[in-house]
């Protein structure tokens, strides 16, 4: 008897930088918002590998959970809106030679249905599996008769955002706490508070501010997204422990702000005294 299972990793993008890498396979912008007049967008993929791959694109409907975590789901949550309805794209498959690049376009759909607010799909790059070539055997494990072949698929989701009209959106920071983990390094711990009809993306950056006043920066997290619905995100962060940093004294100040592409506009701040 013989099983075969696909193994498929799915990431969204929450990391620094303006492009996306898994696999083999770079992405550029990691994200895309459709807001004023935009009607069409691209995306820039790029075979970084030494072999021909071949991905399917599709959208997927996601829900950001209080952890930040993913969880797929085929009807919205109360105050949700899927983009996928309103956008078209082309093609539908690619296949890249190594270091060859393509163009995914987007375009905006159907306006005339879209309310004010935010509609949010996920836009899925699916690698296919490559097949063995002819006489060349496939790694499995055989155990009492039965063979298992395992096969990893990889796969990236970029987010893709329509607005419509002004956003009501605010976000503080709370619940802020420092804790020390067993290799002694430190961590951050605190919570994102979202309202409003949109969601709201930037950076973090973390000071630490000494006694006499002495700023230095300790921590800085790009990339960081509350969705709606979801109300609220908990997140951690590593800080760094470098000479002339006291965590017993002192304090931490936190900004949470827009991208520098996006204005660069303080979202919020707060501090923690440490003691």
């Amino acid at each position: 008897m013989f099983f075969s299972f696909l193994g498929c990793i799915v990431l969204s993008l929450f990391s620094s930088g303006q492009a996306m890498a898994q696999g083999n396979l770079l992405i550029t912008p990691r994200r895309v918002v459709f807001e004023g007049n935009k009607r069409m967008q691209e995306l820039n993929l790029a075979n970084t590998g030494k072999d021909t791959a071949t991905y399917n694109i599709s959208f997927k409907e996601i829900r950001m959970t209080e952890g930040g975590g993913f969880e797929e789901i085929t009807q919205p949550d109360p105050g949700q809106n899927f983009a996928s309805d309103n956008l078209r794209f082309f093609p539908r498959r690619v296949t890249l030679a190594p270091n060859e690049a393509q163009l995914v376009k987007m375009q905006l759909s159907k306006t005339n249905q879209l309310v004010t607010g935010e509609f949010r799909s996920h836009i899925y790059f699916r690698a296919v599996p490559q097949k063995k070539a002819l006489g060349e055997k496939e790694d499995s494990h055989v155990a009492t008769g039965l063979s298992v072949s395992l096969k990893p698929v990889f796969g990236i989701t970029i987010p893709v955002i329509i607005r419509r009209g002004e956003s009501t959106a605010q976000v503080s920071l709370s619940n802020l706490e420092l804790v020390r983990d067993e290799d002694q390094t430190f961590k951050l711990k605190l919570k994102f508070d979202r309202t409003g009809n949109m969601s709201v993306y930037g950076d973090i950056r973390v000071d630490y501010i000494s006694p006499e006043g002495k700023l230095i920066q300790v921590g800085l997290v790009k990339g960081l997204a509350v969705y709606s619905p979801t109300a609220s995100r908990t997140f951690s962060m590593k800080l760094d422990n470098q000479a002339g940093i006291d965590y017993t004294k002192g304090k931490l100040h936190l900004v949470y702000s827009r991208q520098k592409a996006d204005k660069g506009a303080m979202l919020c701040e707060a501090e923690l005294n440490l003691h």
